[in-house]
């Protein structure tokens, strides 16, 4: 593939720049002296002998660096929230590189920030975009001794679920298949597991997650909503370590530990679900589900400038979302992906480099196992390269990527417009977007990615970012263009149905949107966050079911476009033994569908509609406290109710293929639908309850006890209504939760 002669004139100048000059460079990484992890958020700051001051943060994998110094003494420190200092004295030479590899210990010294990070705080949204780490996981009650990713994401403005089970996540209107979701740089293709409280990313083993929710930045290509970038952490390097825990819906177990003491450690992880053998007892409807998953990482460090890591996952689900369906009609689906990350920290360049290979496989099916009435799969390769240049006012993020996904399908009549051979979408591209610091208060990307996708040819995509800071509040503007080269088909018109057909665009048109984002955050006072987001994404190319008067399951597809709007609003407080929130999203999703029939049935070539994942209303709000050493977690939601599509009546019809005698053919029944989605199915809200007690009974050994309630007040929500009967399929009722877990 060919690009741009101003892009690879740009990358070279930079690598020029960046080798050239009398000036110095610090940089290095930051780790947990007790078990070798990787510190985020870490203040760097180095002053010389005349008070010059200069800073840095630690980065996801703890690196930091600091550019173009002048040659002579410095005077290093290391500062972190709960850990003791670290200070050094350098003497640098013109040209010179010091290479550093601190270890901090745990300590109750609280030093000064010196340099802020835009990341602090579950309220600071930054142009769409917020990271999650394990102990904000932790703090969501689940039917778990441990937390899942999945349940914080349920509490974000913005993202909609369609209940406790079905493993379908919607953020900021878009479609589960236009979700990328990544585990160190491996794609998972569902990763939401069939039960709704859980997923492939349990916080036992989460270093932390950006949760991308629009206007995402040139590193993320192939999906046109948002990004879910998971982060594992690495295995004890220092001592092995193991946990066990046990409760009514899953249990798990990790090991841990080093491989070569402070280079090497691994980190197995295994979950697997016991609620058809133990909470099926005291549920009071049943619970056909099946679920689990395993999880390994093997990571080394080479030196202080190289770095390696190995990781594979495996998931498995089954059961029937609707408990009144025949077992044939269970679904079922597996994850299995395994990767290589390089990490490296050229010693010569200011630069830090990243290789990424994975190969990442998905099966779903429906129907019995030896013969499925539907089946999807998909496996595939991704490389990418994404290299960062660092320079005292100017960051350049750059990269390429190649991917190849295989695509394979047999639907059994479901869309059968279409022709589901087997297919392999290859593209390739690469991406550059500079990262310029105006002003200390005023920060801006400018990105664009080049790709060539096979018959679809040569195309850009230009993305932006802006951060403002003035005092207290901070301002962000983001957009961009998006595009994916698969499309997720799935028939929305019945909300127990997840089975997702990955195909290649029907049409030869790729499935885009355009992003516009404006965002503002404030902290009035010490302990208070308030932040508001508004956005804005136009949707294209989009394929919906068509709308006929024929039952479902018959669907053909058509094409659409639509557009999503909303707000979200947060306020957020931290005091010693407190924490919460509260946020309220606002959104409307619009779908317009074209299609010849229309006229027949409703008077027009073209309808516009709701989809069934459009929640008009959306309120969470958490409270975590400390009371007699117990830990308390409360967690409320609230949702308006979404659409559905409502029937007229019923007729018959008699297919004339021949001579046919039409008082003694009875005919086929056929279903008259109403306009699609103008019915409006009751509320959703629900309480949940953890508390949790931690006991030390050795040095480094501990037991947690957990006790708790799902849908505290039992309210009587909805999952599903059979349009047909009347009948209802209701979410899980109340339930009465406990866990032990113990680690040593």
């Amino acid at each position: 593939m060919c690009f741009p002669r101003w892009l690879i004139g740009g990358l070279l100048l930079l690598l020029c720049n960046s080798a050239l000059g009398q000036t110095a460079t610090i940089r290095g990484f930051i780790t947990d002296a007790t078990d070798g992890q990787a510190l985020q958020g870490v203040n760097v700051a180095v002053t010389d002998v005349s008070g010059n001051l200069r800073g840095s943060v630690a980065d996801d994998d703890g690196f930091f660096i600091i550019t173009r110094l002048q040659p002579g003494r410095w005077f290093l420190s290391a500062t972190f929230i709960g850990y003791e200092a670290w200070r050094d004295t350098l003497d640098l030479a013109p040209d010179a590189t010091a290479r550093l590899s601190i270890a901090l210990s745990p300590g109750l010294e609280l030093q000064e920030l010196v340099v802020e990070s835009e990341r602090e705080g579950g309220a600071t949204v930054a142009a769409g975009m917020q990271t999650v780490r394990p102990r904000d996981v932790d703090l969501v009650p689940a039917p778990d001794v441990s937390g899942d990713l999945v349940s914080y994401l349920s509490t974000m403005p913005g993202v909609v679920s369609i209940g406790d089970r079905g493993g379908q996540v919607f953020i900021r209107g878009g479609e589960p298949a236009h979700n990328l979701s990544l585990l160190d740089g491996m794609y998972i293709y569902q990763p939401f597991h069939i039960l709704g409280f859980y997923s492939a990313f349990s916080s036992d083993i989460l270093r932390n997650a950006d949760i991308h929710a629009g206007a995402f930045s040139s590193k993320y290509s192939g999906r046109m909503s948002s990004v879910i970038d998971v982060h594992t952490r690495n295995g004890n390097n220092q001592e092995s370590r193991r946990t066990f825990s046990f409760a009514p819906f899953v249990s798990m177990a990790i090991l841990e530990g080093p491989v070569k003491r402070g280079k090497m450690s691994y980190l197995l992880s295994g979950r697997a679900s016991t609620i058809e053998r133990v909470a099926t007892s005291y549920i009071s409807q049943p619970v056909p589900y099946t679920f689990g998953d395993f999880f390994g990482k093997i990571h080394a460090i080479l030196s202080n400038s190289h770095q390696v890591s190995a990781s594979a996952i495996h998931t498995y689900d089954r059961g029937a979302l609707d408990e009144s369906k025949e077992a044939g009609d269970q679904i079922r689906w597996n994850n299995t992906a395994y990767g290589v990350r390089y990490l490296v920290a050229p010693p010569s360049l200011p630069m830090l480099g990243e290789v990424l290979f994975s190969i990442s496989k998905l099966r779903m099916a429906i129907g019995p196992e030896d013969e499925p009435v539907r089946q999807s799969d998909i496996d595939g390769f991704n490389l990418a390269v994404n290299l960062t240049n660092y320079g005292e006012r100017i960051n350049v993020d750059w990269g390429f990527y190649l991917r190849a996904p295989r695509l394979d399908a047999s639907l059994g009549g479901l869309f059968q417009n279409l022709d589901f051979s087997s297919d392999r979408i290859l593209s390739t591209g690469a991406y550059f977007e500079p990262e310029i610091t105006f002003t200390p208060s005023l920060r801006g990307r400018v990105g664009l990615i080049a790709e060539f996708l096979g018959d679809q040819g040569f195309h850009m995509e230009p993305r932006m970012r802006v951060l403002y800071e003035r005092g207290r509040h901070q301002f962000s503007l983001a957009g961009g263009l998006y595009r994916q080269e698969m499309v997720g088909l799935n028939d929305r018109r019945d909300a127990t149905n997840v089975f997702t057909a990955w195909a290649g665009s029907p049409t030869g048109n790729l499935p885009s949107s355009i992003h516009g984002l404006f965002g503002y955050h404030v902290s009035p006072i010490p302990g208070l966050n308030l932040s508001a987001e508004t956005f804005y994404k136009h949707l294209s190319s989009l394929f919906v079911s068509e709308w006929t008067a024929f039952p479902r399951f018959t669907t053909r597809l058509q094409e659409a476009s639509g557009r999503a709007i909303g707000l979200d609003l947060r306020m957020e407080i931290q005091r010693e033994r407190f924490y919460g929130f509260i946020n309220y999203g606002l959104s409307s999703v619009e779908y317009n569908a074209m299609q010849e029939t229309l006229p027949v049935w409703f008077g027009s070539h073209e309808v516009r509609y709701r989809p069934p994942h459009d929640r008009r209303h959306q309120i969470n709000m958490l409270a975590s406290f400390t009371l007699l050493d117990f830990d308390v977690s409360l967690r409320w939601n609230l949702g308006s109710g979404l659409p559905y599509s409502q029937i007229r009546g019923f007729d018959g019809f008699i297919l004339l293929d021949g001579p046919v005698d039409v008082s003694r053919e009875p005919g086929l029944a056929r279903v008259i639908y109403d306009q699609p989605f103008r019915g409006l199915l009751p509320s959703y809200h629900r309480l949940d309850i953890s508390v949790d007690r931690v006991f030390q009974y050795r040095d480094d050994s501990f037991i947690t006890v957990q006790a708790g309630v799902i849908n505290a007040y039992n309210k009587t929500n909805l999952f599903s209504l059979d349009i047909f009967t009347l009948r209802r399929n209701n979410q899980l009722p109340l339930i009465p939760t406990a866990g032990l877990k113990f680690e040593f």
